[in-house]
């Protein structure tokens, strides 16, 4: 971070006519995969805030502000916001802390009762949130297909140097049509659309708080839990995250949400909504490497990459899908993240 960077000094300004010190203690909090970045602040009496840096040119903090009212009406812990400035991109925020739920994980953090306090939250969005899904914006086949188009456009073209073939297209074009069916015949509900571990905050009270949530949709009731308990930043065995689907099902079920969904019914909800994620995924994470700079992104790639061999083979509808994945996405993966890796830039 540097003090000659225009917009810490117009983050500082802005500060100022809030009352805060012109040169208060402003240090990186962190930042995301979009172009925003957050500061931590601390006053002269030591209490802390943080701020949100989107630039307005790039980024837009009305859907931040309005989803930050939703899914505090669900009952979620989200960031208060105590001063905006939508025009010049700021906003000052609750402090969480510095611990994200994956980094509780690693340290060897309980993780059942981490699931827990991350699934109950999920719950009250998914039944609590069906007024804020419907100002949302819907999770519809367009945009469902444009984010699989991410695969073919940057994980194949780009990172693994593939040239399309017909074959290619007569695989993919079917499979994504699959999918999108499968997708838009889930039961919807207020999608986060990033509902993992990085974006759980480990909070001093009502923990998780929440955060990244200003992409959310009216979309798949499956969308969430999977990107909660296939994680692509860490992996659980099979089985338990199969109990834990069903422990949710009954949880939703209990409260009168998909009641005529039984337990195969629910899985494969979230298994195909899973492999429509993770598909995208592979796109986004090399994406935000070649055309972002954003290094961090290409470690993941395998662990994702299992999720979608491991899905694509447990469904009959899907086995060309499965079969072509296993000659075309899986083997010049190693080498292209070893040549990539091997020249990161810093």
């Amino acid at each position: 971070m540097s003090e000659s960077d225009a917009r810490i000094l117009e983050i500082r300004g802005w500060l100022a006519t809030l009352g805060w010190p012109r040169y208060c203690r402003l240090e990186p909090a962190s930042a995301d995969a979009s172009f925003r970045r957050y500061f931590r602040v601390w006053s002269n009496a030591g209490a802390t805030r943080v701020v949100m840096d989107a630039p307005p040119e790039r980024e837009d903090t009305a859907p931040y502000i309005k989803v930050t009212g939703l899914l505090a009406a669900c009952g979620v812990h989200v960031p208060e916001i105590a001063a905006a400035n939508p025009q010049r991109g700021l906003l000052l925020l609750e402090d969480l802390g510095n611990e994200h739920m994956l980094a509780a994980l690693q340290r060897g953090a309980d993780v059942g009762q981490l699931y827990e306090a991350a699934l109950a939250a999920l719950a009250r969005i998914q039944l609590h949130g069906a007024a804020g899904a419907a100002t949302l914006p819907p999770y519809d086949r367009a945009a469902l297909l444009r984010e699989m188009q991410l695969l073919p456009d940057w994980y194949c073209a780009r990172h693994l140097a593939l040239v399309a073939t017909d074959e290619d297209v007569a695989v993919l074009q079917p499979c994504f049509e699959f999918l999108v069916r499968e997708a838009l015949a889930q039961p919807v509900v207020l999608v986060h659309r990033d509902y993992h571990s990085r974006n759980l905050m480990i909070a001093a009270t009502r923990s998780p708080g929440v955060i990244d949530f200003q992409d959310a949709a009216a979309g798949p009731i499956g969308y969430d839990l999977v990107s909660l308990l296939k994680d692509c930043y860490i992996a659980w065995p099979r089985a338990c995250v199969a109990a834990w689907v069903e422990d949710y099902r009954l949880r939703l079920r209990a409260e009168g949400l998909a009641s005529s969904a039984d337990s195969a019914q629910f899985l494969r909800w979230f298994d195909m909504i899973g492999l429509q994620r993770h598909i995208k995924v592979l796109g986004i994470f090399a994406r935000l490497y070649y055309r972002d700079g954003k290094n961090g992104y290409l470690a993941d790639l395998p662990r994702v990459l299992d999720y979608v061999l491991d899905t694509a083979a447990r469904y009959p509808e899907l086995r060309a899908f499965n079969d072509w994945a296993r000659r075309r996405l899986q083997p010049g993966l190693a080498s292209a993240n070893a040549r990539e890796m091997g020249s990161v830039r810093p």
